[in-house]
C-alpha cells in the first residue's frame, strides 16, 4: 500500500535510447535529476524499453510525471502535457502512439487494475521527427528539452512537492 504521507514522485522518461527521438524521455530525465537533486521526494528513473517492469516503480508513487516521444500530428518538437483524465483519454484513444511493445497505456491499465493510480499524474508527450535506429536526438527534438524540463517543474510546483 501507498504511504501517503511521503507524497512521493516519479519523473520516468521512457523511450528507446538506439531509436534517435525516441529517446527523448531518458534524454529528460537526466537533466531533471540534476534539477531536482535536492528534493528528497522527487526520484528520477530512466525507464527505456523495461516495459511491465516499470508498473512497481508506478504503483509506488503518489504523483507520476512521464517524459515520453509520442504521435501526435503535430510539429517535431512540439512539447504537450496531459495531466490526470486528459492523459488517460490520451493514451485509451489510440494505443498505437507509442512504439514501445508494453505502452504507457498498458502500464496505467496495470497500475488501476491494482488500486495503485497515481492520485496526479501527467504525460509530457513530445512529437518525434525520426524514430529510426540512431543514437543522436533530431535538432527539433533536442531543442524541446528546456520546455520538456520546465513543463515538469512546473507541475512539480502546482502540485505543491
Amino acid at each position: 500500500m501507498i504511504d501517503m504521507t511521503t507524497n512521493k514522485t516519479l519523473i520516468l522518461g521512457i523511450g528507446n535510447q538506439l531509436m534517435t527521438d525516441d529517446g527523448v524521455g531518458g534524454q529528460a530525465v537526466l537533466r531533471l535529476a540534476e534539477e531536482t537533486k535536492q528534493m528528497s521526494n522527487v526520484s528520477c528513473l530512466d525507464g527505456g524499453t523495461l516495459g511491465h517492469l516499470l508498473v512497481g516503480y508506478i504503483e509506488e508513487s503518489n504523483n507520476l510525471i512521464v517524459v515520453d516521444a509520442a504521435q501526435m500530428d503535430a510539429k517535431p518538437g512540439d512539447v504537450r502535457v496531459f495531466e490526470n483524465e486528459v492523459m488517460d483519454r490520451f493514451l485509451s484513444t489510440n494505443p498505437n502512439r507509442s512504439v514501445h511493445e508494453v505502452g504507457l497505456g498498458d502500464l496505467m491499465d496495470m497500475a488501476f487494475l491494482g488500486g495503485h493510480l497515481p492520485k496526479r499524474r501527467a504525460l509530457i508527450a513530445v512529437q518525434p521527427l525520426n524514430t529510426d535506429w540512431g543514437v543522436e536526438l533530431s535538432d527539433p527534438v533536442f531543442q524541446s528539452l528546456p520546455q520538456v524540463c520546465k513543463e515538469a517543474m512546473n507541475l512539480i510546483k502546482e502540485w505543491g512537492i
